[in-house]
Protein backbone atom coordinates (compact mmCIF):
# COMPACT_ATOMS: atom_id res chain seq x y z
CA UNK A 1 0.00 0.00 0.00
CA UNK A 2 1.55 2.92 -0.84
CA UNK A 3 0.21 6.15 0.80
CA UNK A 4 0.20 9.51 0.71
CA UNK A 5 0.04 12.76 3.37
CA UNK A 6 0.61 16.51 3.23
CA UNK A 7 2.76 18.64 5.97
CA UNK A 8 2.98 22.23 7.13
CA UNK A 9 6.58 23.62 7.00
CA UNK A 10 8.32 24.85 9.77
CA UNK A 11 10.69 27.84 8.23
CA UNK A 12 8.06 29.26 6.49
CA UNK A 13 7.12 31.14 9.93
CA UNK A 14 10.34 32.06 10.41
CA UNK A 15 12.18 34.33 12.25
CA UNK A 16 10.89 33.42 15.31
CA UNK A 17 8.95 30.36 15.02
CA UNK A 18 8.27 28.92 11.91
CA UNK A 19 8.54 26.15 9.66
CA UNK A 20 6.52 23.81 7.16
CA UNK A 21 6.56 20.47 5.50
CA UNK A 22 3.98 17.79 4.83
CA UNK A 23 4.98 13.71 5.25
CA UNK A 24 3.31 10.59 5.37
CA UNK A 25 3.97 8.90 8.83
CA UNK A 26 4.35 5.39 8.87
CA UNK A 27 2.80 3.52 11.62
CA UNK A 28 0.85 2.06 8.57
CA UNK A 29 3.32 -0.82 7.64
CA UNK A 30 6.11 0.40 9.95
CA UNK A 31 8.66 -1.31 12.36
CA UNK A 32 8.95 -0.90 16.04
CA UNK A 33 10.97 1.94 16.46
CA UNK A 34 14.47 1.09 18.82
CA UNK A 35 13.48 1.95 22.31
CA UNK A 36 14.16 5.50 23.20
CA UNK A 37 15.92 6.35 20.07
CA UNK A 38 13.76 8.99 19.27
CA UNK A 39 13.39 11.01 22.75
CA UNK A 40 11.60 13.50 21.34
CA UNK A 41 8.75 12.08 20.91
CA UNK A 42 6.05 12.81 23.07
CA UNK A 43 2.44 10.96 23.72
CA UNK A 44 -0.33 14.20 23.98
CA UNK A 45 -2.77 12.60 26.12
CA UNK A 46 -6.53 13.08 27.64
CA UNK A 47 -7.71 11.22 30.66
CA UNK A 48 -4.47 9.78 30.47
CA UNK A 49 -4.98 7.74 27.02
CA UNK A 50 -2.90 8.61 23.85
CA UNK A 51 -4.79 10.86 20.86
CA UNK A 52 -1.77 12.33 19.26
CA UNK A 53 2.06 12.70 19.03
CA UNK A 54 4.40 15.61 19.50
CA UNK A 55 8.08 16.30 19.83
CA UNK A 56 10.27 18.30 22.12
CA UNK A 57 11.58 21.33 20.87
CA UNK A 58 12.90 22.81 24.01
CA UNK A 59 12.78 22.38 27.90
CA UNK A 60 9.69 24.08 28.17
CA UNK A 61 7.90 23.38 25.03
CA UNK A 62 5.77 20.99 22.90
CA UNK A 63 4.71 21.28 19.36
CA UNK A 64 1.74 19.05 18.19
CA UNK A 65 -1.46 19.63 15.67
CA UNK A 66 -3.85 22.68 16.67
CA UNK A 67 -6.85 19.72 15.72
CA UNK A 68 -5.61 17.61 18.09
CA UNK A 69 -7.50 19.66 21.11
CA UNK A 70 -10.36 21.12 19.09
CA UNK A 71 -12.74 18.21 21.34
CA UNK A 72 -10.45 18.24 23.72
CA UNK A 73 -9.77 21.47 25.82
CA UNK A 74 -7.49 19.98 28.16
CA UNK A 75 -4.18 17.63 27.88
CA UNK A 76 -1.25 16.10 29.30
CA UNK A 77 1.67 14.83 27.78
CA UNK A 78 4.15 11.85 28.39
CA UNK A 79 8.03 12.20 27.47
CA UNK A 80 10.65 9.63 27.34
CA UNK A 81 8.38 6.68 27.08
CA UNK A 82 8.38 3.56 24.29
CA UNK A 83 5.41 1.31 25.50
CA UNK A 84 2.97 3.68 26.73
CA UNK A 85 1.49 0.66 28.82
CA UNK A 86 4.92 0.88 31.22
CA UNK A 87 5.01 2.88 34.29
CA UNK A 88 8.44 1.15 35.03
CA UNK A 89 10.38 3.30 31.87
CA UNK A 90 10.52 6.23 33.74
CA UNK A 91 8.48 8.54 31.70
CA UNK A 92 7.13 11.61 32.84
CA UNK A 93 3.78 13.39 32.83
CA UNK A 94 3.77 17.19 32.11
CA UNK A 95 0.25 19.02 32.67
CA UNK A 96 0.21 21.94 30.42
CA UNK A 97 0.39 26.02 31.58
CA UNK A 98 -0.58 27.55 28.60
CA UNK A 99 -1.74 26.62 25.16
CA UNK A 100 -0.32 28.70 21.82
CA UNK A 101 -2.59 27.79 18.21
CA UNK A 102 -1.56 29.26 15.38
CA UNK A 103 -3.33 32.61 15.30
CA UNK A 104 -4.71 31.39 11.49
CA UNK A 105 -6.02 28.07 12.21
CA UNK A 106 -9.65 27.66 12.08
CA UNK A 107 -11.57 24.06 12.48
CA UNK A 108 -12.34 24.79 8.78
CA UNK A 109 -9.47 24.11 6.87
CA UNK A 110 -6.18 22.23 7.40
CA UNK A 111 -3.90 25.03 6.89
CA UNK A 112 -1.86 26.59 10.34
CA UNK A 113 -2.36 22.76 11.63
CA UNK A 114 -0.59 23.54 14.52
CA UNK A 115 -0.22 24.39 18.76
CA UNK A 116 2.95 25.13 21.03
CA UNK A 117 2.36 23.53 24.58
CA UNK A 118 4.12 25.78 27.44
CA UNK A 119 5.05 22.62 30.08
CA UNK A 120 4.06 24.03 33.75
CA UNK A 121 7.97 23.04 34.21
CA UNK A 122 11.33 22.54 32.73
CA UNK A 123 12.03 19.37 31.29
CA UNK A 124 14.81 17.22 33.21
CA UNK A 125 16.29 16.17 29.93
CA UNK A 126 18.54 12.76 30.47
CA UNK A 127 18.80 9.84 27.75
CA UNK A 128 15.51 9.06 26.78
CA UNK A 129 14.48 12.66 27.26
CA UNK A 130 16.02 15.25 24.48
CA UNK A 131 14.26 17.68 22.68
CA UNK A 132 15.05 17.74 18.66
CA UNK A 133 16.11 20.82 16.21
CA UNK A 134 13.95 22.60 14.12
CA UNK A 135 15.02 24.46 10.81
CA UNK A 136 16.75 27.57 11.97
CA UNK A 137 15.66 29.38 8.45
CA UNK A 138 13.04 28.96 5.80
CA UNK A 139 13.92 27.13 3.06
CA UNK A 140 12.61 23.85 1.28
CA UNK A 141 13.06 20.06 1.55
CA UNK A 142 14.05 18.82 -1.63
CA UNK A 143 11.78 15.97 -3.43
CA UNK A 144 13.12 12.96 -3.31
CA UNK A 145 14.72 13.56 0.00
CA UNK A 146 14.28 10.43 2.41
CA UNK A 147 13.01 11.02 5.71
CA UNK A 148 11.40 9.62 8.69
CA UNK A 149 7.72 9.51 10.72
CA UNK A 150 6.64 8.11 14.07
CA UNK A 151 4.15 7.56 16.32
CA UNK A 152 1.59 5.85 18.45
CA UNK A 153 -0.79 5.72 16.18
CA UNK A 154 -3.49 3.12 14.68
CA UNK A 155 -1.70 -0.01 12.56
CA UNK A 156 -4.35 -0.20 10.14
CA UNK A 157 -7.74 2.02 8.75
CA UNK A 158 -10.40 1.39 11.91
CA UNK A 159 -7.12 -1.27 13.06
CA UNK A 160 -5.94 -1.91 16.62
CA UNK A 161 -2.92 0.62 18.76
CA UNK A 162 0.39 -0.09 19.38
CA UNK A 163 1.64 0.89 22.39
CA UNK A 164 5.11 0.51 21.26
CA UNK A 165 6.66 3.94 19.35
CA UNK A 166 6.73 2.49 15.28
CA UNK A 167 8.36 4.29 12.21
CA UNK A 168 8.92 4.32 9.05
CA UNK A 169 10.51 6.40 6.07
CA UNK A 170 8.89 8.40 3.79
CA UNK A 171 10.39 10.32 0.80
CA UNK A 172 9.38 13.80 -0.22
CA UNK A 173 7.31 14.64 -3.32
CA UNK A 174 7.43 17.21 -5.86
CA UNK A 175 5.34 20.25 -4.36
CA UNK A 176 3.28 20.93 -8.03
CA UNK A 177 2.49 16.47 -7.98
CA UNK A 178 1.13 17.09 -4.41
CA UNK A 179 -0.93 20.22 -5.06
CA UNK A 180 -2.70 18.61 -8.01
CA UNK A 181 -3.26 15.68 -5.68
CA UNK A 182 -5.03 17.35 -2.90
CA UNK A 183 -6.38 20.78 -4.40
CA UNK A 184 -5.87 24.01 -3.99
CA UNK A 185 -7.76 24.17 -1.84
CA UNK A 186 -6.59 22.11 1.03
CA UNK A 187 -2.87 22.43 0.14
CA UNK A 188 -0.60 25.59 0.45
CA UNK A 189 2.26 25.17 -1.94
CA UNK A 190 4.07 27.96 0.52
CA UNK A 191 3.34 26.01 4.11
CA UNK A 192 2.87 22.15 3.36
CA UNK A 193 4.75 19.43 1.47
CA UNK A 194 3.58 16.00 0.93
CA UNK A 195 5.24 12.86 1.36
CA UNK A 196 4.87 9.29 0.03
CA UNK A 197 5.78 5.20 0.69
CA UNK A 198 4.80 2.06 1.24
CA UNK A 199 3.62 3.11 5.00
CA UNK A 200 1.85 6.00 6.21
CA UNK A 201 0.59 7.73 9.79
CA UNK A 202 -2.87 6.90 10.92
CA UNK A 203 -5.13 7.78 13.87
CA UNK A 204 -3.50 8.84 16.70
CA UNK A 205 -0.17 10.06 14.68
CA UNK A 206 -1.15 13.44 13.81
CA UNK A 207 1.12 15.99 15.90
CA UNK A 208 4.18 14.46 15.27
CA UNK A 209 7.41 15.28 13.59
CA UNK A 210 8.95 15.15 10.07
CA UNK A 211 11.93 14.39 10.60
CA UNK A 212 15.09 15.40 7.85
CA UNK A 213 18.33 14.45 9.20
CA UNK A 214 18.49 15.27 12.54
CA UNK A 215 15.74 18.46 12.11
CA UNK A 216 12.09 18.38 12.74
CA UNK A 217 10.32 20.33 9.46
CA UNK A 218 6.95 19.31 9.77
CA UNK A 219 3.93 18.46 11.31
CA UNK A 220 1.52 15.56 10.57
CA UNK A 221 -1.69 17.10 10.23
CA UNK A 222 -4.12 15.14 7.76
CA UNK A 223 -3.57 12.98 4.86
CA UNK A 224 -5.05 9.86 3.08
CA UNK A 225 -2.87 7.92 5.58
CA UNK A 226 -2.22 11.19 7.62
CA UNK A 227 -0.86 14.68 7.05
CA UNK A 228 2.18 16.74 8.50
CA UNK A 229 1.74 20.58 9.42
CA UNK A 230 3.71 23.47 10.92
CA UNK A 231 3.77 26.93 10.52
CA UNK A 232 3.64 28.54 14.52
CA UNK A 233 4.82 32.06 14.76
CA UNK A 234 5.53 32.81 18.44
CA UNK A 235 8.24 33.39 20.60
CA UNK A 236 9.62 30.30 23.05
CA UNK A 237 10.54 32.92 25.32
Amino acid sequence: MMSIISLLLLASLLPQLTFTARVNVGIVNGTEAKPHSRPYMVSVQTNEHHICGGFLISDRFVMTAAHCRNNTPVVTVVLGAHDLRKKSENSVRFTVDSYHQHPDYTMKSFHNDILLLKLEKKVQLNDNIKWISIPAKEGDIEAGSVCSIAGWGLLENNGKRRDHLMETNVTVMNNKECESKWGKDDFSTSQMMCVYGNGGSCDGDSGGPLVCGDTAVGISSFGVTSTFSLSLSLSLS
